[in-house]
């Protein structure tokens, strides 16, 4: 009889380095996060966007040609007068070009919104294969390593950890890439995360990327 193959409880990789976002892609990692800082630039027009009084709500669908160009859209054309502009779409089509890179993606989807509440306030995973996820301006997500909460029970307020020390949480300009269920292989063990609460009357810049094809 064969001894039962326990598969091992996934990890997170944290790291200065952008390379260490390539870690995403190793089996049992179920985390990789750039700690990076923001260019002055695009930090100060992050928290300029978050002054006007409309809400940001871009998404958009990215084409990689087979040629592996990027076809990028126009982001945030409506406040484009506004100062650091230039450097934050940069800033933004780095990160989907290192994406599209990284996975050999044809298709991505690109959200960026302002958010003054939680846009998924309860501990949970996503039915995704992977996901880049950063904060330019506020609080930023909160994580779970394993074992903090009972996978069983995601979603229910009760079983949702109660020391604050066992919650782990990004800062703003941290690069995460996140794996949920439908990476194969990952079945299980996709990252539990959740939304944090803004301080009153603050908000929060998100960014985020999808693998569609």
């Amino acid at each position: 009889m064969h001894a039962l193959q326990l598969r091992p409880p996934p990890r997170q990789v944290l790291s200065e380095y952008h390379e260490a976002l390539a870690e995403a892609l190793r089996e049992g990692v179920n985390l990789a996060v750039w700690q990076r800082r923001l260019a002055p630039q695009v930090e100060d027009f992050a928290r300029l966007l978050l002054a006007q009084p409309q809400e940001v709500a871009e998404s958009l669908q990215i084409e990689v040609d087979a040629d592996e160009s990027l076809r990028m859209p126009a982001l945030l054309a409506g406040v484009a007068d506004l100062e650091g502009h230039a450097a934050f779409v940069a800033d933004v089509t780095w990160l989907v070009e290192a994406f599209a890179c990284l996975l050999g993606a044809r298709r991505i989807g690109l959200r960026l919104r302002s958010l003054s509440k939680p846009m998924c306030p309860r501990f949970h995973v996503d039915h995704v294969p992977l996901r880049l996820i950063t904060t330019y301006a506020g609080v930023a997500s909160e994580w779970l390593e394993e074992g903090a909460m009972d996978r069983r029970r995601l979603g229910d307020p009760q079983a949702e950890p109660s020391d604050e020390g066992r919650i782990r949480q990004l800062r703003a300009g941290d690069v995460a890439l996140a794996k949920g269920e439908r990476w194969e292989g990952n079945e299980g063990a996709g990252l539990i995360h959740r939304s944090p609460t803004p301080a009153l009357a603050e908000r929060r810049l998100l960014l985020t990327l999808d693998w569609l094809a």
